[in-house]
């Protein structure tokens, strides 16, 4: 397609970090019915053709491709994640979404941007974009971190807005949102959400490396992140998950 090497959502990270942030960090999603990758999948309707905008590794894609039985079709800019993407089976193009694209690619009973809209300097002009890929009866599903997330509001209490690896600070993400300004904003580009959740985020560094939640073993910790999330979901929820469809086609 295009000759010009492709940059990588990764180069946003530089400057913020000491190095380069490893383009396999995100590269474990699994089947827990509490972490996005299943509550993405319970969102997507079965057998049904699906574009995965910002593909990545395909550690989702192939979750949904599993339990959906969707047909997927993976758009991806990083050379590395998409090659990993493909060795799962993800069918998958290298590069940006375009018009152009997606009239090769043809239309889709789904859309999905899992953790992706918050890496993009101009996130609703993708989504519009994704949405004309779209059937008259199709869907957005969406997953991004909840930055009201208890961890957060801690550290800016204490004046601290570090920017990390990977996680809710990841330094590549540009944007940011809670669950009311992700309504608010999907409901400006023209979509209502028809079902919202949280996922537990278990795996957050914080769980990992804070006390009190390193010295609890690992079993109890997730039982208890997981009860907190269920609990009060703005406050302990990982990531904001939305099924939105369009409020007019």
């Amino acid at each position: 397609m295009n000759s010009t090497p492709l940059l990588s959502p990764d180069d946003n990270a530089c400057g913020f970090l000491a190095s380069r942030p490893p383009a396999s960090r995100y590269d474990y999603a699994d089947e827990d019915p509490h972490e996005a990758a299943a509550i993405i999948a319970e969102f997507i309707p079965e057998r049904c053709r699906v574009l995965d905008v910002g593909c990545g590794t395909g550690s989702v894609s192939s979750i949904v491709q599993r339990l959906r039985k969707a047909r997927i079709v993976g758009v991806e800019p990083d050379a590395e994640r998409a090659r990993l993407a493909r060795d799962r089976g993800i069918d998958v193009v290298d590069g940006y979404l375009t018009g152009e694209l997606i009239a090769i690619l043809g239309t889709f009973d789904a859309v999905l941007f899992a953790d992706v809209l918050e890496h993009l300097p101009n996130p609703s002009a993708l989504l519009q974009l994704a949405c004309s890929a779209l059937n008259r009866e199709g869907v957005v599903v969406l997953s991004v971190p909840n930055v009201a997330h208890w961890s957060v509001r801690w550290n800016l209490l204490r004046g601290r807005f570090n920017y990390e690896g990977s996680g809710i600070m990841d330094a590549t993400h540009l944007r940011w949102f809670t669950a009311e300004s992700l309504v608010g904003w999907l409901l400006n580009n023209g979509l209502r959400v028809d079902q919202m959740t949280h996922s537990a985020g278990t795996t957050l560094d914080v769980y990992y490396s804070a006390l009190p939640w390193r010295l609890i073993r690992r079993r109890r910790r997730h039982a208890l992140v997981r009860h907190l999330a269920r609990r009060w979901p703005l406050l302990f929820g990982g990531q904001h998950i939305v099924r939105a469809s369009r409020t007019a086609v």
